[in-house]
């Protein structure tokens, strides 16, 4: 099955698409520019949603829903925000359809034009503060912690499964505060939500830092982020999280009054991951033969292949089998047992490594009587011996060690594809042979930043929280520095 996709060597780029669209995680929809999620993509973002929903929950925070449709004027009310959605929306203008006379089908009815014309979602920042108008009306009605699973769409021209599609689906949340220490709290808490989610659940390295005044979200004063390297050394906005200030509530009139009697806007944040996720999901870990999944977000952790000749040999594998899918089960692991006669194991194992399954044990006759069974693993593409007696425990060990290496592996490549620079000349040297991440000191003007961005398409990807403060000069201008900062071509 994997000789059917390009290597990462051949063309990164079609051996990812191919990559999706083999391994049954989705597919290029009717629709231009969206997408159709497999029942085998949906399920491991299911996993993500399961982990980040209770992540999310254990901090505080209630899940909600607000309307997909948003009035055109609610997005004329916070000028900024509306500026930097202003060329991705999808606007509906209509309500109605009618046969055309002329039997071509359905036309839209000139007569049902809509009196103000509605945005379907890019974000739901202006729907949801306009909403919190009502719901706030003193500082008991705070902290207010709300977050939704929703799909929104921002029209891309140029798409990609996954990465960048124009419908997709996203969880954002959305809080009010009493006041700016606690809104800010609130957006460093999220940003380490989703680093913890990215490095123990996705097993990917990320770079947690502050987005450029250039880079930062729409509508908001600070923005956070957390940055991961692919395999071919591009960067990845993983997760971002905003402090917006009091700039909805400005534009909304959402005040409360406070302990002291007085009236005073609230502070807010927002902070969102989407199915980009699966995108970096896949383009971290993946190999040559297809997914490498990390345990803790694979459907199937284990799966069981029998090699039997005949109903007899299959009937006393299946008895077998039976016990050892029971106490995997009880361990909390999720195991599937493929006694299907239609294809042979070969198929099967093929199957199962570009699927990602990061665990396969073979059992057949000659194992019935030793007591052993085979186990393999996908991340290492190794195998062993286990006696039964001894295989819960050992699995149970295993994926967990598979969960490690897979998160040491992607850290040393990334490791290995960082690099410091003085010079300009230098920068461009590395970003052309060598690619990855690249730490250089910048003046902190947004003309430097697009000079570099317009001549090496390299854009700065953060200003990293753990960079130390240190007086340098700007490899570009040599003016006065006072970080370094995270440059990288992106997706």
């Amino acid at each position: 099955m994997s000789k059917e996709i390009p290597t990462r060597e051949e063309d990164y780029s079609l051996w990812y698409n191919e990559l999706v669209k083999k391994a049954d995680l989705a597919e290029n929809s009717p629709v231009r520019g969206c997408m159709v999620i497999k029942p085998y993509g949906y399920s491991i973002w299911e996993k993500m949603q399961a982990a980040l929903d209770k992540m999310f929950k254990d901090t505080g925070h209630s899940n909600a829903y607000f309307p997909l449709f948003i009035p055109k004027s609610f997005f004329s009310k916070e000028a900024s925000h509306v500026e930097g959605f202003a060329k991705e929306c999808a606007i509906v203008t209509h309500y109605r359809l009618k046969n055309d006379e002329n039997g071509n089908g359905v036309v839209v009815d000139p007569d049902a034009k809509l009196e103000e014309e509605l945005i379907v979602r890019p974000t739901s920042e202006t729907v949801i503060w306009s909403t919190y108008k009502n719901w706030i009306q003193s500082y008991r009605d705070l902290p207010l912690l709300v977050n939704q699973w929703a799909n929104v769409v921002r029209w891309e021209m140029r798409t990609r499964l996954f990465l960048r599609t124009s419908e997709f689906l996203w969880q954002e949340g959305h809080t009010a505060h009493a006041t700016k220490d606690e809104a800010v709290a609130e957006t460093v808490q999220m940003l380490e939500v989703y680093a913890h989610f990215a490095e123990h659940f996705m097993a990917m390295p990320v770079v947690k830092g502050l987005k450029t005044e250039s880079e930062r979200f729409a509508g908001a004063e600070d923005t956070y982020c957390i940055e991961a390297m692919m395999q071919d050394g591009k960067a990845l906005q993983s997760g971002t999280s905003h402090f917006l200030g009091q700039n909805f509530a400005k534009a909304f009139d959402v005040k409360f009054t406070n302990k002291e009697g007085k009236l005073d806007l609230v502070w807010g944040t927002s902070w969102g991951v989407s199915t980009r996720l699966m995108g970096a999901l896949i383009m971290a870990h993946s190999d040559d033969a297809g997914l490498v999944l990390p345990p803790k977000l694979a459907p199937i952790q284990v799966v069981i292949v029998p090699i039997f000749k005949g109903e007899d040999q299959l009937n006393a594998i299946s008895e077998k089998v039976a016990g050892i899918k029971a106490e995997l089960l009880r361990k909390g692991i999720s195991v599937k047992y493929d006694a299907r006669d239609t294809h042979k194991p070969g198929w099967k194992f093929a199957e199962y490594e570009l699927k990602g399954i990061p665990v396969r044990i073979a059992i057949g006759p000659r194992d019935l009587e030793n007591g052993t069974v085979e186990v393999a693993r996908r991340d290492e593409k190794t195998k062993e011996t286990i006696a039964l007696d001894q295989l819960s425990n050992t699995v149970e060990r295993l994926l967990d060690d598979i969960q490690q290496n897979i998160y040491n592996k992607a850290l040393a490549l990334r490791a290995s594809k960082t690099t410091t620079v003085e010079t300009y000349d230098e920068f461009k040297k590395v970003l052309e042979t060598k690619g990855g991440f690249i730490l250089a000191h910048w003046d902190g003007t947004a003309a430097t930043e697009q000079k570099v961005k317009d001549e090496t398409k390299a854009t700065i990807r953060c200003i990293p929280l753990d960079q130390p403060d240190e007086e340098g000069k700007c490899m570009v201008t040599g003016n006065p520095s006072t970080k370094k900062v995270l440059f990288a071509k992106a997706y």
